[in-house]
């Protein structure tokens, strides 16, 4: 057995600092450290983690410890790793296989070796992952240790998506929870924390000023909007394309153009992919654009950018720095593309800010002890945290921000018929 590997442990000592740095800035995490730090609900916990390994998921790795847990990681992309932060965590004693910029095949490597990465061989026992990854291993590959594992948490949009359809298919074979849809993630990480570092990762790519461009964001989801919401704030005249007649109307009435991408292609200088689906920027496009528009992804994966079909058609490509590559197509002109069409906000940041994210992973560590302490609770299926927890999650975050809550009086909760301490809002509330 492997212990870890990374790219550099001597980057240890100042991811450390960044940690420490982070910590103030996630109090969620830090709140549920101190409410269950003493039981240790988690003990006993083996925990394969495949999510982004950031400055902020390395305070989550070090928070499911101190309730218990086991835990090894593999991050959930090619470029999804602050390779301080993996220096940081391995330096704890904590195994972890990850470093920036693997291949494809090293990736499936990293994932595979947290399955056994704990005392004595002992395979997972839990899995806490982003995009599907370690679920479609387990699955396919791996069914000598599903009996195991009593449950998974997911992190994403498009992960979600994948265990519904494979509950629908009959090939789901233990119980999960959808973190994703917990309205203090999507509405917030997806939302808030993608609505500043998409900006963050354009910016440091190439240094380019928004203000006055066109700019086309692909899918008004929430990762959508915080990125349209971004864009005009910087001044770009935004353009939106969507598939949903109800998020184009709502993009329309914030004020945005909706359009398919055949028509804006020709018109933007910035494009933006934000839909968690395939083939959303194919050649067409990219021949259609003008001389170096900026094409990136904040959705899922690589392939909402037909990358494919630039290497194959492209006259030359021309790397600027790390994941920023210029295009030469053949008719003459030229695209820039950010982080081989992945996560732009991790390949060319270092992803969403730690406040939000203390608000989405303090939702997974409520999942992980849901599943962990009470199976009986969760049959086989996709199901979703109770909306106290969101409102525990939310309260958790308060104090930090300087923000005060109005209470009910007795009056007020019997005239609402809302008790004084919450759930404040019924489960089909969409906020």
């Amino acid at each position: 057995m492997t212990s870890s590997r990374i790219a550099d442990i001597t980057l240890a000592e100042f991811g450390r600092r960044e940690i420490e740095l982070a910590e103030n800035e996630m109090p969620g995490l830090l709140f549920l450290r101190k409410k269950y730090g003493a039981t240790k609900p988690l003990t006993g916990a083996r925990i394969a983690g495949n999510v982004s390994l950031t400055i902020q998921t390395a305070v989550l790795i070090e928070t499911l410890v101190a309730l218990g847990a086991q835990v090894a990681w593999s991050s959930s992309g090619l470029f999804a790793t602050e390779d301080h932060a993996a220096a940081a965590i391995v330096a704890a004693g904590i195994p972890v296989f990850a470093w920036k910029g693997e291949t494809p095949e090293e990736f499936i490597w990293c994932t595979e070796q947290t399955f056994t990465a704990f005392p004595d061989r002992k395979p997972l026992n839990m899995i806490l992952e982003d995009g599907g990854d370690v679920i479609n291993l387990i699955h396919n590959k791996y069914p000598q240790y599903i009996k195991g594992i009593r449950g998974l948490t997911e992190e994403t949009t498009s992960g979600v998506y994948f265990l519904y359809r494979r509950f629908r298919e009959g090939t789901l074979k233990f119980p999960c929870i959808n973190v994703n849809d917990s309205v203090t993630k999507s509405k917030f990480d997806n939302y808030y924390g993608c609505r500043e570092s998409l900006i963050d990762g354009i910016k440091r790519a190439t240094d380019v000023m928004i203000a006055g461009k066109v700019a086309v964001v692909a899918g008004f989801g929430e990762v959508g909007k915080g990125a349209a919401g971004a864009l005009r704030a910087y001044g770009a005249r935004v353009i939106v394309t969507e598939i949903d007649p109800i998020n184009a109307l709502q993009a329309a009435m914030n004020g945005y153009e909706v359009m398919t991408m055949e028509k804006a292609a020709s018109r933007g200088k910035i494009f933006v992919t934000a839909t968690g689906n395939r083939d959303v920027i194919t050649g067409k496009h990219l021949l259609a654009m003008p001389e170096d528009a900026i094409v990136c992804n904040n959705g899922a994966f690589n392939w909402e950018v037909d990358v494919a079909w630039l290497n194959a058609n492209a006259k030359s490509v021309t790397k600027i720095k790390p994941l920023v590559d210029r295009y030469t197509l053949s008719n003459g002109r030229r695209v820039i593309l950010l982080a081989e069409g992945r996560c732009v906000n991790l390949g060319c940041a270092t992803g969403n800010p730690s406040f939000v994210m203390s608000c989405s992973f303090s939702n997974q560590v409520l999942a992980q002890i849901a599943l962990w302490t009470t199976p009986e609770k969760f049959p086989i299926g996709v199901h979703m945290l109770p909306k106290e927890a969101d409102e525990e999650v939310a309260r958790a975050h308060l104090n930090h921000l300087g923000v005060e809550l109005t209470t009910l009086t007795e009056v007020q909760s019997k005239y609402l018929d809302i008790p004084i301490d919450g759930p404040f809002k019924p489960t089909h509330y969409r906020y």
